[in-house]
């Protein structure tokens, strides 16, 4: 599974970086990024919780 972050649509919340700090982290503009080109087994449950609790839906599974 990949995920990604749209930066036009993230409103730097962090709410995915509270969920999933080993996926997730701030890019220099204060906008959350994946950290990993592909979501390790471990970490998928905290990505879908990311997803569904963003509130622009600026994330995605790809």
């Amino acid at each position: 599974m990949k995920v990604s972050v749209d930066p036009d649509l993230c409103i730097s919340c962090g709410l995915c970086i509270s969920l999933c700090p080993d996926v997730f982290e701030w890019d220099g503009n204060d906008k959350s990024y994946a950290t990993v080109d592909t979501v390790p087994s471990d970490q998928e449950d905290c990505v879908h919780e990311a997803v569904d609790s963003c509130p622009t839906e600026a994330i995605k599974e790809e």
